[in-house]
This record gives structure tokens, sequence and C-alpha cells, in this order.
């Protein structure tokens, strides 16, 4: 586990977010709707993505997670290429100390993913999808 693949914002106006980020800064997508469910960005090594703020919150499924108790609604995430490593990775992780917050499972994308905190109480996603595929930089495709 040593890369991060992917930064996710989780914010409160997609539309106003994705205009500020694509349509004003030049982050670059593929994405042409103003109003996606998810989006991602392609930046030097790791994704940038955006996703709904409450739908990020009931993802990572933390019943203690709250904007009131200091949730930024920054995540990081860490994709493998097969599914038995998310299972792998948790288990380090508890080996290492970390929290896991949402243990392994189907996800509502058609994947199989978990959530933990590290020391400091950063979130992190580790995920597989079977449409994943990385570039010879170990950069996720879409």
């Amino acid at each position: 586990m040593n890369k991060i693949t992917c930064v996710c914002l989780g914010v409160k106006d997609m539309a106003a977010s994705i205009h500020f980020y694509r349509d004003k800064l030049g982050f670059h997508t593929d994405e042409t709707e103003d109003q996606p469910a998810v989006i991602f960005f392609d930046t030097p090594g790791t994704k940038f993505e955006l996703f709904p703020l409450e739908q990020l919150m009931q993802d990572i499924g933390d019943p203690t997670l709250s904007i009131a108790k200091g949730f930024n609604g920054i995540t990081l995430a860490y994709n493998v290429p097969c599914r038995e490593e998310v299972d792998e990775v948790i288990a380090l992780v508890k080996q290492a100390g970390g929290i896991v917050v949402k243990k392994p499972q189907n996800a509502f994308w058609g994947g199989y993913h978990a959530y933990f905190k590290d020391l400091d109480d950063y979130y992190w996603e580790v995920a597989w999808g079977p449409n994943f595929r990385y570039d010879e930089n170990g950069l996720l495709i879409f």
C-alpha cells in the first residue's frame, strides 16, 4: 500500500463545484454533464473526485461522522487490482492500528470496498472495481 489513487472531496453543490473545477480552473475530465452522480478529473498520478457530501458520509458508514464534529469531506482512496486485495489491505490496516469503519463489502456501484481511519482520523477507502484499469504508471483509468 504505497500510493494514493484518488482524492475525493465531498461537495455541497455538485453543479457549482464542477463548474468551478472543470469550467473555470480547467481540470480535465471526459464528463460533460453538470449533475453526474460522481465525477473524476485526470491529474498526474492521481484521480481527483467530487462526490455529494451527504452521500459520501453515508458511503463511509461511520455513525460518529458528522460535519459538526469536524469532518471536512476529504477522503483518500487506495484502489487495488483484485477484489481479494481489499481484504488483505484491511487486515494490514488493523495490524497497524488503523480503525476499520466499514468492513469489506459489495459497493452500490458494483465493486467491493471498505473504509478505515488512520491514526489522525483521516478516512481512506480501499476499493476494487470490475472495470478498474491502470496505466503503466498505476494511474486509474475509467
